[in-house]
């Protein structure tokens, strides 16, 4: 039976049609290196991350894994001393397929919640596959995070006040680094704030056969993505949850979740089976389902209304989770 997609939000569609000759929604493993390469990441070497100087902008070197190589944390504090004691801080990790990017990557997401809720910014730059499979990713992720807490008085940040955050495939690092930490008993976080993330290396949901060939990032796409990290063990019976948390067999014990997601995107259906998931085992979760967002939709259109309003609830559910 033919899978009917949902319609884009018609702004989004837009904004689609203006890119659909830049982005193609089936990214094959042959594209990698062109696009790691490509004129988008080099332009991000190039933002003035200090916003106008609102921001102390540091690159820091920290010791990665056990027997790995060190790791680089981008640092972005506010210039101005403290008022109210240490600052919350947002550990991000960034997209990209678990194949493509760098700790600048989406950056200026996070950054616009710390110019409004006096926070500090810690962005980790980890190993990517194919070139480094699981557990490189999540490993690296999980090192960054412990220094994070360990030097939180050095940011002037609070060690006890760290939400993790981050969108598709930082998303789903997010998720396994919150079971990770959880079973490691490693640094405590307040709260996982998961954007369209990227949880299940099956890629056999009825949204992911919707919107094959449509949108941003589809099934042919998501297959390049997790076999890159995983090889033949996608799809497979023995794939950890820190590589894939759709995986995790308990959801219990974890930190007050935010999830968002559009109706129309490949991974509609596991994040709205995760946060029901995360309900039923008795924890925190808020769930959002934009209706007609594709992949990504509020980075590639920020001024649709769809994309404003997933960004104003972003910010929302961080100042009640902050202030509880």
């Amino acid at each position: 039976m033919t899978q009917v997609p949902p319609p884009f939000d018609p702004e989004l569609a837009a904004a689609l049609d203006t890119i659909k000759d830049m982005i193609s929604p089936s990214f094959t493993p042959e594209e990698i290196e062109a696009v790691r390469t490509g004129p988008g990441i080099q332009m991000l070497a190039e933002l003035d991350l200090t916003d106008g100087g609102f921001f102390e902008v540091e690159d820091r070197v920290v010791p990665g894994p056990e027997g790995a190589p060190d790791i680089s944390l981008l640092i972005c504090r506010p210039a101005a001393e403290p008022v109210a004691g240490p600052r919350p801080v947002v550990y991000h990790v960034h997209g990209g397929g678990m194949v493509l990017g760098t700790n600048r990557v989406g950056v200026d997401v996070p950054l616009a919640w710390a110019r409004e809720l006096d926070a500090v910014v810690v962005s980790v730059e980890y190993r990517l596959a194919p070139e480094h499979p699981h557990p490189a990713p999540v490993e690296d992720v999980y090192a960054g995070l412990v220094w994070t807490a360990e030097h939180a008085e050095e940011i002037t940040g609070d060690a006890e006040r760290i939400v993790v955050a981050g969108a598709s495939a930082g998303g789903g690092l997010c998720a396994a680094l919150a079971l990770l930490t959880r079973d490691r008993k490693g640094p405590q976080l307040v709260g996982q704030l998961l954007m369209c993330p990227m949880l299940d290396d099956r890629n056999d949901t009825p949204s992911s056969y919707q919107m094959a060939g449509l949108g941003i990032w589809d099934r042919t796409s998501n297959d390049t993505g997790w076999t890159a990290l995983l090889g033949e063990a996608r799809g497979g019976p023995d794939v950890p949850a820190y590589a894939a948390p759709a995986r995790a067999e308990d959801l219990t014990g974890l930190p007050p979740a935010f999830l968002d997601v559009g109706s129309a995107e490949t991974f509609r259906d596991e994040v709205v089976a995760y946060a029901s998931r995360l309900w039923q085992a008795g924890g925190v979760a808020e769930l959002h389902v934009w209706p007609g967002g594709f992949h990504g939709f509020d980075g590639f259109a920020p001024q649709a209304a769809l994309s404003q309003a997933a960004r104003a609830a972003h910010v929302q559910w961080l100042r009640r989770l902050l202030a509880s």
